[in-house]
């Protein structure tokens, strides 16, 4: 027995958790057990550190100001009623009404902390009809993680970014798409560098990007306290999701008053931001209706893009967005690169206005939502000149105007949980520094065209191109057979052509069900 015992305590807290987390199948669908879980654990963290505070006030001498609320926000600790506290839970939890006194406490803790206004989620545990014992079960699991045991490591924050890309790879295809893989979002921050300034996110899901932006300031030594952060989510429990996902690692963050449609109810209308991060929904069918946005100050100056694919209106919104020296990075799919008709005009109008800086292919496989390559694009509001302080350096970016950088990475990353693949740190700090040292070429940084790899184009030669963004008609490709791995391949369409065939017997059998259910044999 003490042998299990152990071997659960060695366990790392994530594994245990999620194996906690697989004990609701069958009670509530994956899509919905992750605000279960994540807000139990949003509610564990809060309570230990008020807990914590608590004691540092009765220890000072203070103790007779412990149930004053302000006593814990002048420390950017959020205050806890006794009805909402982590102790009183568990003291409930083997109650049957243990569902409506986890809404309470949630509830409790949203009205009496305005900075959490609409994040928590709203008797969403009594809405479920969720087991009692299996929620009991549940709250036993998370009271072993330990939140203030080590501050540097971010134990919290690690789970959380654990169970996000979990649900992710659980949801599979159509859906998780709340959740940008951290190797891409890493890429992202290293090229951009978001160190001072407003970070905007247009598509924010769980605020993932601004996690990453916030994680990449302190690792260059900066200052957070020197970002502004706004973000626009428009599924409701996904906008709760990133305001918990912020709040427990002290994030401050203006996510509108509301989770909203960015094109149609833009919370952030007036905005100019330094830096842009993001990755909208691919493909977006039906975005605005007929006659709808036609007017709409984003597209001042390009033509309105299409109602049947919102890629562009996902650009032009971030073009719009950018402030005088802003630069953005974004990700979408690849039929952005190469589209016609209004998408060809508003891609060209862009390029013509030296808008478009970077250009970089991402591997396959990358996405847990879908298995298609996919494009990072960098827009520069401003290509002549760029001034970038880090660590109290500063860095000019000179670059040559009306040139786009592209890259290719399709036959880059390592493979992980057997179908995915994901960036190196080696690999993405290679990538960013080819694309700095591209932009300071002026400098005495060597830059080098590399087949296979990268190229910088002119406006000549895309304007040659019929204005294509597509890297393959750039960069120099000297054997397309060459460094193949054959056998990976096969296995890759084997495995492709087993779920297709798989997809078409269940359509078969559904087909042959329904005549059965008319009175007809086939």
């Amino acid at each position: 027995m003490a042998k299990k015992a152990n071997q659960k305590k060695d366990k790392p807290i994530e594994v245990s958790l999620w194996e906690s987390a697989n004990k609701l199948r069958g009670s509530v669908e994956p899509s919905e057990y992750k605000h279960v879980v994540l807000g139990l654990i949003f509610l564990k963290f809060v309570s230990d550190k008020f807990e914590e505070h608590r004691a540092k006030l009765i220890a000072e001498g203070k103790g007779k100001y412990i149930e004053i609320p302000e006593f814990y926000n002048m420390s950017n600790v959020f205050f806890l009623k006794e009805i909402s506290r982590w102790s009183y839970i568990q003291e409930k939890a083997k109650q049957d009404d243990l569902a409506l006194i986890i809404d309470t406490a949630l509830h409790t803790i949203e009205k009496d902390n305005k900075s959490l206004k609409g994040a928590l989620p709203d008797n969403y545990f009594s809405r479920l009809g969720l087991e009692s014992s299996k929620l009991a079960s549940l709250i036993d699991e998370i009271n072993e993680i330990n939140t203030l045991k080590d501050k540097e490591q971010d134990v919290v924050g690690r789970v959380y970014e654990y169970f996000l890309s979990k649900f992710a790879l659980a949801e599979g295809k159509g859906k998780g798409e709340f959740y940008t893989p951290k190797s891409i979002v890493n890429l992202i921050a290293e090229m951009i560098q978001p160190y001072k300034g407003i970070i905007y996110d247009p598509a924010c899901g769980s605020g993932g990007m601004f996690v990453q932006s916030v994680r990449f300031i302190e690792s260059h030594n900066g200052n957070k306290k020197e970002v502004s952060i706004y973000g626009q989510e428009y599924t409701n429990t996904t906008y709760k999701l990133a305001k918990m996902n912020l709040a427990i690692r002290g994030i401050s963050a203006n996510l509108g008053a509301k989770a909203a449609n960015t094109f149609s109810d833009d919370q952030h209308k007036d905005l100019k931001a330094d830096y842009i991060m993001a990755n909208p929904p691919f493909n977006q069918k039906d975005w605005r209706g007929e006659n709808e946005l036609l007017d709409d100050p984003r597209w001042e100056g390009y033509d309105v893009p299409p109602k049947s694919n919102a890629n562009y209106g996902w650009i032009l919104n971030m073009a719009s967005k950018l402030s005088d020296n802003g630069v953005a990075g974004f990700i979408l799919a690849n039929g952005a690169l190469s589209g016609g008709g209004d998408e060809y005009k508003i891609r060209r109008k862009l390029i013509e206005n030296d808008l478009v800086e970077a250009i970089v292919i991402i591997p396959r496989n990358t996405f847990y939502t879908t298995d298609i390559s996919v494009t990072l694009w960098i827009l520069n509001k401003n290509k002549k000149e760029r001034v970038v302080e880090i660590n109290g350096n500063v860095r000019y970016y000179r670059n040559r105007e009306k040139e786009v950088l592209f890259m290719d990475l399709r036959r880059w990353g390592q493979e992980f949980e057997k179908m995915y693949v994901e960036l190196s740190g080696d690999e993405i700090a290679k990538v960013a520094e080819n694309y700095h040292n591209w932009q300071q070429k002026e400098y005495g940084t060597v830059y080098n065209n590399i087949p296979e790899f990268c190229y910088s184009a002119h406006f000549d030669e895309i304007a040659a191109n019929d204005f294509s963004l597509v890297p393959s008609k750039y960069i120099e490709f000297i054997d397309q057979d060459s460094g193949i791995d054959f056998d990976a391949e096969m296995k890759r369409i084997q495995k492709d052509f087993r779920e297709l065939l798989k997809e078409e017997r269940a359509s078969q059998e559904e087909l042959v069900n329904a005549f059965k259910i008319l009175g007809y044999e086939l």
